[in-house]
């Protein structure tokens, strides 16, 4: 199976590695200097792995004809101009581990539903300074297709995911895990931009754990509207968040920033505070524009997400 992927930061570089390491064929498209890195000294991951691993790498994608599998990791913001990049590929398959949801219209409206697949991840890592990248978090890679279901093509995808060490595992109902990951994920980001603290720092605050609960609940909505059934997935426990009394749902966030304090995970940071902090843009479109005009679209009222919309927006532009 051949795998192309688009993007060479903290996840591309990750699972270009890992699939190299267990002997796939796989490609990364890098920007020209992360290119040359990769070249020259290969990809280095830190945390729960420690190997530096040679990776076939490019920075011209013209180059490259035909793909198995095209997996993109860039940026929500980039990804209009990294499909352009590789609109001349032919491949059997695509998906992305983009946050938020509209990442599968995209991929759809270039290569057509019939080869798109969705995934969701609990996958953490990050650049550091130095090229390396630290892994962070192996949780759970899940991919299925649209709008559910499981085929051979997923199962393969997966199997050689799995063989390199990565989490992944084939879902039946991916839409209700990919809402699941969303629903939950706007608090974890809007909180991190918003408060700039770490992850089991803030959702261990009460006032703070309090707002988490009031963005998943809203945002929560959206699904219900949808029809599409939210389900409890690790930390993701979105289905019960959204189901159970509030005061209940401020006590599961807390009781999430006890859990990370507990297992040692006092360093993590959110993408979009590492982005934050470096200066980097933000990907507060895909994330919370993207459920204020849903909620908009569908009569659903998400006070809270559009203050925290405009106030990153805000910093963002202002960053710019």
């Amino acid at each position: 199976m051949k795998i192309v992927i688009l993007g060479a930061g903290a996840l591309g570089s990750l699972f270009g590695a890992h699939l190299a390491r267990a002997g796939e064929d796989v490609t990364l498209i890098a920007r020209a200097a992360r290119a040359e890195s990769i070249q020259e000294h290969g990809v280095t991951i830190t945390g729960l792995a420690n190997v530096t691993v040679p990776v076939p790498v490019t920075a011209r994608p013209q180059e490259l004809r035909q793909a198995d599998v095209l997996l993109l990791t860039v940026k929500t913001y980039d990804m209009e101009m990294a499909l352009e990049s590789v609109a001349h590929l032919q491949v059997d398959s695509v998906l992305s581990v983009q946050n938020g949801l509209i990442k599968n219209e995209q991929l759809a409206r270039r290569f057509g539903w019939e080869r798109t697949l969705g995934a969701a991840a609990h996958i953490s890592a990050e650049v550091l300074p130095t090229g390396a990248v630290r892994f962070t978090a192996n949780e759970w890679f899940s991919i299925g297709e649209l709008p559910e279901g499981v085929s051979a093509r997923v199962e393969a995808v997966v199997a050689a995911l799995a063989r390199a060490g990565i989490r992944a595992e084939a879902s039946a109902q991916i839409a209700s895990v990919e809402w699941t990951k969303y629903v939950v994920n706007i608090s974890w980001m809007a909180l991190s931009a918003l408060s700039r603290l770490e992850t089991y720092r803030m959702f261990k605050h009460p006032d703070l754990a309090w707002v988490a609960a009031k963005l998943t609940r809203e945002v929560a909505q959206i699904p219900a509207e949808l029809g599409i059934p939210l389900l409890d997935k690790g930390v993701f426990g979105a289905k019960t968040l959204s189901e159970v009394p509030f005061e209940a749902a401020v006590a599961n966030f807390r009781q999430v920033g006890e859990r990370l304090e507990a297992q040692g995970a006092t360093t993590h940071k959110v993408s979009i505070l590492q982005d934050l902090e470096r200066g980097r843009r933000l990907e507060f479109e895909a994330m919370f524009g993207y459920a204020v005009r849903l909620g908009a679209e569908l009569g659903v009222s998400l006070p809270t997400v559009e203050i925290c919309y405009r106030l990153i927006k805000g910093v963002a532009e202002s960053m710019r």
